[in-house]
Order: structure tokens, then C-alpha cells, then sequence
């Protein structure tokens, strides 16, 4: 995993260069732990552009006491100060190394899509001598193509998933009488038992004609026979989501049910088909919505067909009618088209997949055939 991040900062250091940057101040989480591989609640971290792999003196993490140890452990490999007001701590000592003819942090970029105005205020009077320079989104760029590595944690948490659903349903936890409370909890459990580390989000577990609603979160409705069973759930593993969507009956569907079902079938495969790299996301999301409006069901095709995932849940790209950009290969995306009849019932397919140059990687293997319970 070290050798990973090694190569992930070295790829900003070039973005850096390229947007005639010294250095990058880190403050989000999540886009640390990318750089390197620290999971404690509170860094900031700076990369300096004039750093090589091997070689990186002026690349500094900053932490708190309660992180001494596991800092070490995680990031041997980079300096690190220990001071509970990282930000004000690690800019400053910045600013001092400048002074005294060190470090190369005169232009640094900060995330100003996470700064706050109180923050930045804190950072530029904490840094005198180094012009601070908006520069959103650069570690989230980088982000959006999975390295094999990141790709690995997808596949294990989108394989707990699938082995909770499959051991819920073998085990007949999915039965009359049983509420959407009772479910979530359920399927929570098991993705726990089965690696994951937490759950990935709130599960939707949504029954009869609560099934029509996109996001219902669970409540003490009953299952009850001929109801719609749609679980959209996902798991955490080493900081990556999975995100699956699978609409079940219990008992013998009606026609109704099944026109739907078979209609969302066929939207998700023409949404899956159209991943490639270089399409345009919204000619994906335009795939698969194609399907459900010639059908006569295009108004109730309620949210966008997809979006990425990784050390979020939702993450670039969106594949919607308003996305922004192309495909390319590497990047893990959901497809998840919904019909939503409200009062009735509703139905959803959702997969997580990898972009492929041959064909996309499926992650989500539960069977997407209509399951009878």
C-alpha cells in the first residue's frame, strides 16, 4: 500500500507543476488518507511539487498526540509534527522554512472547495510569505481512476455485500411479519460478519408501496405477501464503499410487477452495455433512460442513472442528464435505473462496475433475476 500512495503523490506533484504550484495544502480526510494511507480524524497534509519519490523533505503530514503512534506506523515515510492545531502548526512552520531560505511553498494551493472563511482568515495569518492560491478538486481529479490497489478494497466490499443478501435470504429474513427496521439491521450485521468494517450508508430497506419511494429510510412497516422488497445497501472496506440496489417480492409477483422489473432490467444492461472509455456520462444516463421512455415510464425515472464511488459514496463521475465528462478506464461507477409507481411500488437495480477497455468490470454479483421469497 506505501508504494501506492508514493505514486499517488508523485501524480499530484505533476498536476502541481503543471498549474505552476509549489505545494498543495491538504485538509480533507479523505483525500490524506489517498496521499497517505493516515486514518485518523484529524491531519492536514502539504506536498510539495519540488519533492521526488524517495526523496520527499519538504512533503510534511501534521497530526494531533492521540495520533503519535499509529501516524508512525502509517506514514513512516514522511515527516511528521505533532501539534493539536494541525493547520495553524503545519502552515506555520511552512511560513518559517521560507524564511530561513528553505522549502518551496512560496505559491501553495489550498482546497478552497473544504476551506472555510474562518480557516482560511487562521491559515493566512499563520502564513506570512506564502501566497495562498485556490486549487479545488486536484486530489478529486486525480481520484477518479481507481489504481488496482483501490480496485481490490471495491471488490471485497462489494463481495461482503453480496454474501450478507445471500445468507439474509437463505436463512428466510426475508418474511412476512419481519419489518424494514428489523431488515436493515439484519443486513447490516451480516455485511459486518462478512469484513466489512462498517456499513458503507443508511441501508434502504423499503416494502410495498414504501418501495416507490427512491431514498425511504426503514421504518416498522410489516412485510407482507405480494410486497416489493427493495434493499439498497452497501459495505466499508479499508475506506472503500460498495453500493448495491436489489428489488425482491415476496410470494408470487403480480403482472404489474413484473412489467417493471423487466423494464429496469433492461434499462440497467443498456446502461452497463454503454460504459466504455470516452463516452460522454450523459450518453450513458441517456442509454439507459431511452429504455424506460419508450416504455411510456420516463416520468417516473426519478434521479440521475449513476455515480462514482470510492473513498465516498458519491463521487465524481455523475451519470445523469447534467454530468460533466467522458468515461475513462478505471473509474468505478454505480448504474442504477429505478421505475417508482407511487402508492404501488417501486423497482431498482444497482451495480457497482469498474470501467474496462474491453468491457466493464462487474463488483456487485447477486443475481439481478426477479428473486421470489
Amino acid at each position: 500500500m506505501p508504494e501506492s500512495h508514493v505514486t499517488r503523490r508523485n501524480a499530484l506533484r505533476r498536476e502541481l507543476r503543471a498549474a505552476d504550484l509549489d505545494a498543495l495544502f491538504v485538509i480533507d480526510l479523505r483525500n490524506i488518507r489517498y496521499l497517505t494511507g493516515f486514518t485518523g480524524s484529524n491531519a492536514v497534509l502539504v506536498v510539495a511539487a519540488a519533492d521526488e519519490p524517495g526523496h520527499e523533505s519538504q512533503t510534511v503530514l501534521c497530526t494531533d498526540g492521540r495520533y503519535l503512534t499509529q501516524s508512525a506506523q502509517q506514514v513512516p515515510e514522511l515527516e511528521r509534527i505533532i501539534d493539536r492545531g494541525s493547520d495553524s502548526a503545519l502552515i506555520a512552520r511552512m511560513s518559517a522554512d521560507l524564511a530561513a531560505g528553505k522549502g518551496g511553498y512560496r505559491r501553495t494551493g489550498y482546497e478552497s472547495h473544504h476551506v472555510t472563511v474562518d480557516q482560511l482568515d487562521l491559515l493566512t495569518e499563520s502564513g506570512p510569505g506564502i501566497d495562498l492560491v485556490r486549487a479545488p478538486d486536484l486530489v478529486e481529479r486525480l481520484r477518479l481512476v481507481k489504481d488496482e490497489t483501490e480496485v481490490h478494497a471495491l471488490r471485497m466490499a462489494c463481495g461482503a455485500a453480496d454474501q450478507a443478501l445471500d445468507d439474509l435470504i437463505a436463512v428466510g429474513g426475508l418474511r412476512a411479519g419481519r419489518t424494514e427496521r428489523d431488515v436493515a439491521r439484519d443486513l447490516e450485521g451480516r455485511m459486518l460478519d462478512h469484513g466489512a468494517a462498517a456499513v458503507a450508508f443508511e441501508s434502504i430497506v423499503a416494502f410495498g408501496a414504501n418501495s416507490a419511494i427512491p431514498h425511504h429510510r426503514p421504518t416498522d412497516a410489516e412485510l407482507r405477501s405480494g410486497d416489493l422488497i427493495k434493499l439498497d445497501f452497501g459495505a466499508l472496506v479499508e475506506g472503500y464503499h460498495s453500493d448495491m440496489t436489489r428489488t425482491l417480492v415476496l410470494g408470487e409477483p403480480a403482472d404489474w410487477q413484473r412489467e417493471i422489473y423487466d423494464l429496469v432490467a433492461l434499462s440497467q444492461a443498456a446502461g452497463r452495455a454503454a460504459l466504455a472509455p470516452g463516452t460522454d456520462v450523459r450518453d450513458v444516463d441517456a442509454a439507459a433512460r431511452k429504455v424506460i421512455e419508450d416504455a411510456g415510464y420516463g416520468d417516473q425515472f426519478l434521479h440521475g442513472l449513476g455515480h462514482g464511488v470510492g473513498l465516498e459514496i458519491h463521487e465524481a463521475p455523475a451519470l445523469s442528464k447534467t454530468g460533466d465528462g467522458r468515461l475513462s478506464a478505471g473509474m468505478a461507477v454505480t448504474v442504477e435505473p429505478g421505475v417508482y409507481l407511487a402508492g404501488r411500488g417501486g423497482v431498482r437495480i444497482e451495480d457497482t462496475l469498474v470501467v474496462r477497455a474491453a468491457a466493464p468490470e462487474l463488483l456487485t454479483l447477486t443475481t439481478k433475476e426477479l428473486v421470489v421469497v
